[in-house]
């Protein structure tokens, strides 16, 4: 959804505005058996269009959560997310999510966003890399899904 020269993802998707535009790239590229994953912000209502289009997963864009997470707005957000995930999750969507997750906030986004397939960390990771090495920053993104999923 970025415009030409933008630096980096600041939103999702749009439907229906985007839906013309993306159902012939979608078909074709499901045609060639391609899976697709469409970068939505956190939207429930949003969550049956990209179906609709074609997509087989969506990607919920974080950023939100990344800037909430610590603060008494944390919860609101988490919520937010745990409701497009169950509205994604709802119509057949699988689910990934991704943008400023770190080893910070990646366990509490986890265990509180049902169904979470993938995470997209380029950034964090290959920061934590050149401080940590990447055995180490590998093995400490392994331990945060971990305490993610083990029991409380």
């Amino acid at each position: 959804p970025d415009s030409v020269g933008q630096f980096t993802s600041d939103h999702g998707w749009n439907f229906p505005a985007d839906f013309e535009r993306l159902a012939p790239v979608v078909a074709e590229t499901r045609a060639l058996g391609v899976r697709v994953s469409l970068f939505m912000d956190p939207l429930p209502e949003q969550m049956r269009a990209a179906r609709e289009v074609g997509a087989d997963r969506v990607e919920l864009y974080t950023e939100a959560y990344a800037s909430a997470w610590g603060t008494p707005q944390q919860a609101d957000v988490l919520a937010r997310y745990r409701a497009a995930a169950e509205a994604a999750l709802a119509v057949g969507l699988e689910l990934n999510a991704g943008h400023d997750l770190n080893r910070d906030n990646l366990a509490d986004f986890l265990r509180s966003v049902p169904g979470v397939r993938e995470v997209s960390i380029g950034h964090a990771l290959i920061a934590d890399a050149l401080e940590l090495g990447y055995v180490e920053t590998i093995s400490d993104y392994q331990r945060c899904i971990q305490r993610a999923f083990a029991p409380r």
